[in-house]
């Protein structure tokens, strides 16, 4: 691998783990109806960093990332029943579990950052171009309500009459709006934004 795919792999990889860490500390510290997607959350962003490890998992890895995601958007589908704002998690975790059943398919196995979509199947390619469109129109509404919703409270800390966090409107979601500091949920965002920008460089690779 040359140089700077090797580097471009490794900062997926601490993209990746940083985002897992931080849902990690959240779910500790979160309350009762945000601490299950915390956890989910985590588990999602440490396997995608683990996937994304450029000398690769071996060939244990690809069977074992494959149940763990798919425990995930298990995990996912029950936690709909609180709300639909649980539904990109339920996707996130059915691209990643796609891309780690294309990998166990595709001789040698390797790390998905390592080869960059060499030594394993490359998928449907209309699967694989639905979930590019969906997470690239993901990461650009969500960086678009970052940025409005940092904008919003610059104007909230100026003083009354201020309007422009009522532009960043999402669905409701306990972990963002159950007395959530605001910079904690904004770093949440940030967290999830990170992971789909993760989500769409490996769907790339494919």
């Amino acid at each position: 691998m040359s140089l700077p795919a090797s580097v471009s792999s490794w900062l997926l990889v601490l993209l990746c783990a940083a985002s897992g860490a931080y849902c990690l500390v959240r779910a500790g510290r979160a309350g009762r109806a945000a601490r299950g997607a915390a956890a989910g959350e985590a588990v999602m962003g440490l396997g995608m960093a683990l996937m994304a490890v450029p000398p690769g998992t071996g060939p244990w890895g690809p069977p074992v990332l494959l149940a763990v995601f798919c425990g995930t958007a298990l995990h996912a589908l029950w936690l709909l029943r609180e709300g639909a704002h649980h539904a990109h998690h339920l996707v996130g975790s059915l691209a990643m579990a796609y891309m780690a059943l294309t990998m166990t398919g595709g001789g040698p196995a390797a790390g998905h950052g390592g080869g960059h979509g060499a030594g394993h199947g490359a998928g449907p390619p209309v699967l694989t171009g639905a979930l590019l469109l969906y997470f690239a129109g993901y990461v650009l509404l969500a960086g678009a309500r970052l940025v409005v919703s940092g904008g919003g409270a610059a104007v909230a800390a100026g003083g009354p009459g201020g309007t422009a966090a009522g532009l960043a409107t999402e669905p409701p979601d306990p972990a963002l709006h159950a007395g959530t500091p605001l910079r904690s949920a904004e770093l949440t965002r940030a967290c999830r934004l990170a992971m789909a920008i993760g989500t769409l460089a490996m769907l790339l690779a494919l």
